[in-house]
């Protein structure tokens, strides 16, 4: 059963613009009640909220400054954390794992939590809102449909409670502020814009999706993910996708393989592809040297997983042909077209209509989007206004009203009923921002233990990268891959990028398959869960609201490790070893 949100009458206003985050209010509530009681005179351990001093508490090694969200979430304009600027240079003194951002208040006297001196329980929240995301749909489907908004509120809370009570009022409104402001806000205006954009393009007419039409547009997607990101590319592309097997009996592999590769692998080409590699292109990696290093691994792989997708749908179509119809027809017909085969709808409009698209110009509000992303990476204004120490760039604000003005022309221009033809309801959406809002408050936590290097709780993790002194290239494409799968990818790539030494040059030339490694795995990897990129969910959510079965959050990792593991082994062995 799915929700669906009715438009107002004139069909143009988002509900985005009243969404109901009770549980994120009931969080901003209690934090600020909890700081009211917890509040104290700065000591040598926090920070004062006025005095602006960075104490023992708070060293400079391993903070929160490095963005750490986009990567969820968004397609290089998300990671929008780092485009706020820094993260960029050599690393902080023995400490690799630093983000290097003055941008972001880490040093300059923010109020920020060391990483290294957390605990590991502190990730229980996070783990808790996984479980709950996996848990949830298949044990209580009905109380998780309508309740995992609140479900979401509680997992944040049970972090931001304690963590007020022990590490004070400034730190976390500052560490809250900090995920809010330069990374959920960013995520959730980027994905909500490509949704509003995307959703206007309508494929008009019987698109057929046989196995030679579907693995086509899946090999398109994959193409277009390098030029416009995987956000976009998938966006763009899942409804047509799923307007042409609305008839297949068997559909959920073919969304599965979707986000293997338009929403993960195919944006492996250029640093407009995934965030990680816009964090590399503002570290001073060059703009083709992903394209030239990454272009043979990203072919391997999505070369055979194409290959194994055509296979797979082949012999699926055979069979649903064989089961539909008693007998065998010939598979160029496609399963589709047999259930296609009856009595028009009533007006026969669907049935009479040619091929062709519907909304062409949201193709150019696309190309805005794109546009507005990049403008954070080639434009350093200087400007930035502080808001309790975090700093929100002048273009950033700029980039995010930009795409704000392409969701609002996206709604004037393309008419409703075309959006109501094409499947198009906010409940996906609003899907995402709630429980994204969970995860990413409770992702401050694992991510500052992670930046923490070497010297934080997940320091026997990170350590395993280098051995006497030399790079483990294999083990850098694993880790960085496997953190990537339920961390931010962003972060986490910025975090082995600083352990591998931080420095572009090198990297590119004296120890290029290292950062290929690290390339690759935070890239290839996001397909693990879905969590591991930002457009994973929203295609899930999308497929679901379209009544597509889709596995639960294991269930789709058996698919992932099924597929994806041995092909990422057969990865290490040409690649890294």
């Amino acid at each position: 059963m799915s929700i669906r949100t009715l438009p107002s009458r004139r069909g143009g206003l988002c509900p985005l613009a009243r969404l109901p985050l009770v549980a994120f209010a009931a969080v901003v509530v209690l934090s600020v009640t909890l700081s009211i009681a917890a509040a104290e005179p700065p000591t040598a351990g926090h920070a004062g909220a006025t005095g602006g001093q960075a104490t023992a508490s708070a060293p400079h090694a391993a903070d929160h400054e490095s963005d750490h969200g986009s990567g969820h979430g968004a397609d290089h304009g998300d990671a929008h954390a780092d485009p706020h600027g820094d993260a960029h240079g050599a690393p902080h003194g023995g400490d690799h794992a630093t983000g290097h951002g003055d941008d972001h208040g880490g040093h300059g006297g923010a109020p920020h939590v060391n990483g290294g001196e957390l605990a590991l329980i502190w990730g229980v929240p996070f783990v808790g809102m996984l479980l709950s995301i996996a848990v949830f749909p298949l044990v209580a489907p009905h109380f998780w449909h309508h309740r995992y908004g609140a479900v979401a509120g509680f997992w944040a809370v049970s972090f931001l409670g304690p963590f007020i009570l022990l590490y004070g009022a400034d730190v976390a409104t500052y560490e809250f502020l900090h995920v809010m402001l330069l990374d959920y806000v960013p995520f959730l205006i980027l994905l909500g814009t490509l949704f509003t954009v995307a959703g206007g393009v309508r494929v008009k007419g019987s698109l057929v999706g046989s196995p030679v039409v579907n693995t086509g547009i899946l090999g398109l997607g994959t193409v277009l993910a390098s030029l416009m990101g995987t956000t976009g590319a998938a966006m763009l592309l899942i409804r047509p996708l799923l307007r042409a097997n609305e008839n297949r009996r068997w559909k959920t592999h073919v969304v599965v393989f979707f986000i293997f590769l338009v929403a993960n692998i195919g944006g492996s080409l250029t640093p407009l592809g995934d965030p990680p590699l816009f964090l590399g292109f503002l570290n001073g990696v060059e703009f083709f040297w992903v394209t030239t290093n990454m272009f043979l691994p990203m072919v391997v792989v999505a070369g055979i997983c194409l290959v194994i997708f055509f296979v797979v749908d082949t012999v699926l179509v055979k069979i649903e042909q064989s089961r539909s119809v008693g007998v065998a027809v010939p598979a160029s017909v496609g399963a589709a077209a047999v259930a296609d085969a009856g009595p028009p709808d009533e007006d026969g409009a669907e049935a009479q209509e040619r091929l062709g698209l519907e909304g062409k110009v949201n193709l150019l509000l696309l190309l805005g989007v794109v546009g507005a992303v990049l403008l954070q990476g080639v434009w350093n204004s200087g400007i930035a206004f502080d808001v309790y120490h975090v700093p929100i760039k002048l273009e950033s604000l700029v980039s995010q009203a930009i795409m704000i003005a392409i969701a609002s022309l996206s709604l004037q221009l393309t008419p409703w009923a075309s959006r109501v033809k094409n499947g198009f309801t906010w409940f996906p959406i609003i899907e995402v921002a709630k429980l994204f809002a969970g995860i990413f408050v409770t992702i401050v936590p694992a991510l500052a233990m992670l930046k923490a290097g070497v010297d934080g709780p997940l320091g026997g993790i990170v350590s395993l990268v280098t051995v006497d002194g030399q790079p483990v290239n294999y083990m850098y494409f694993w880790l960085t891959g496997i953190l990537s799968s339920f961390l931010d990818n962003a972060p986490t790539y910025l975090v082995f990028f600083n352990t591998a030494g931080g420095d572009a040059e090198t990297l590119m030339y004296q120890i290029p398959t290292t950062l290929l490694a690290i390339s690759a795995g935070a890239v290839f990897m996001g397909a693990n869960t879905y969590i591991g990129n930002a457009p994973n969910f929203m295609v899930k959510a999308i497929a679901e609201e379209s009544r597509v079965p889709m596995p639960s959050f294991f269930g789709y990792m058996v698919w992932s490790f099924g597929i994806l593991g041995p092909l990422f082994v057969l990865t290490t062995f040409l690649f890294f070893l």
